[in-house]
């Protein structure tokens, strides 16, 4: 297997503040981890390119868009360390273009898989995505790079089926809104519930299984709901191609969130939605990180999910 990495150093300057768990620092304990795991020499290290607006609009109104490009560039022109979009999502004078090269990852990683170039590709990227709305941005998101990334599949590559893997603790309300009742799309997910962004569960959305769960669910109640709920939708979607949100924030040691997960469970699940996409998907499989704020934690984990990706042993 050919697991290519999609990062560039633009996602590490975008940051809000030397408090925030959503920092820069995580993106140094993935490469960290991954080399002192011994597989960094195993990869293909690609640098993301900046994504055109045109494929954020897929996703994206024009004002989501225009409200972070026109800020970013008060911050330049004026001055200022941040602006602040919600109580926990911020801007400064280097986010935007890391919100380009996030998406643009996505995208990149997207064709390079559909064209055969890898097997599949995992992109270590910030800021994440999974919140950010079509009308804004929110929950230390910017643009939705998943759902982007999915409707590039479709529009512009000419998929007829896609999936959307969030396993992320925190719901993932951007994607689900972005792709709502699209039958094009499957998304199944898990998430602790009542939690942030304490948004409705739906049950009444044909392509949508997103599944609540209690704090403190441990892996071996999530492999039951992976077997019992997932599986059997993604065979029957039957998708030409899968992509993952990333989040490692439901692993025990994570105190943004209160589930139980550890390394062997993201392992285990990428092991599955292997099989799915071996079946279905030529083996086409996109993974972006999400959430995951506990460094060591993150970096265990990320190179537990990458191992698998590349069938490493």
């Amino acid at each position: 297997m050919t697991t290519a990495i999609f990062s560039h150093p633009d996602c590490k300057r975008h940051e809000m503040g030397h408090w925030h768990p959503e920092s820069p620092a995580r993106l140094q304990a993935i490469e960290d981890q991954l080399i002192a795991s011994r597989i960094d020499c195993l990869l293909e290290y690609r640098e993301a390119p900046e994504a055109d607006v045109a494929d954020i609009r897929r996703v994206h109104t024009q004002a989501a868009v225009d409200r972070i490009r026109n800020n970013v560039q008060s911050l330049l022109i004026a001055g200022g360390e941040y602006y602040p979009l919600d109580a926990d999502t911020m801007l400064n004078r280097h986010s935007w273009n890391a919100a380009l090269r996030a998406a643009g990852a996505a995208v990149a990683a997207t064709d390079a898989v559909i064209d055969g170039e890898v097997d599949n590709a995992f992109c270590a990227i910030r800021p994440p995505g999974h919140h950010a709305r079509p009308s804004e941005a929110m929950g230390f998101c910017l643009f939705g790079n998943v759902a982007i990334a999915a409707k590039h599949a479709l529009e512009v590559r000419g998929l007829q089926r896609v999936a959307i893997i969030d396993f992320d603790v925190h719901h993932g309300n951007g994607t689900e809104e972005a792709l709502m009742n699209d039958p094009r799309v499957l998304m199944v997910s898990f998430f602790q519930h009542p939690f942030y962004p304490y948004s409705a569960v739906l049950e009444d959305v044909p392509n949508m299984i997103n599944l609540p769960v209690p704090a403190y669910t441990r892996g071996n109640e999530i492999r039951q709901l992976v077997e019992e709920k997932w599986l059997p939708a993604l065979h029957a979607h039957r998708p030409e191609m899968i992509f993952i949100s990333a989040g490692f924030d439901a692993h025990r040691e994570d105190d943004l969130g209160q589930m139980g997960l550890v390394e062997a469970d993201y392992a285990w699940m990428t092991q599955r939605i292997m099989e799915v996409a071996r079946e279905h998907a030529q083996g086409r499989i996109v993974s972006c990180l999400e959430g995951g704020y506990n460094l060591s934690a993150l970096g265990r984990s990320v190179v537990a999910h990458v191992k698998a990706l590349a069938s490493i042993d």
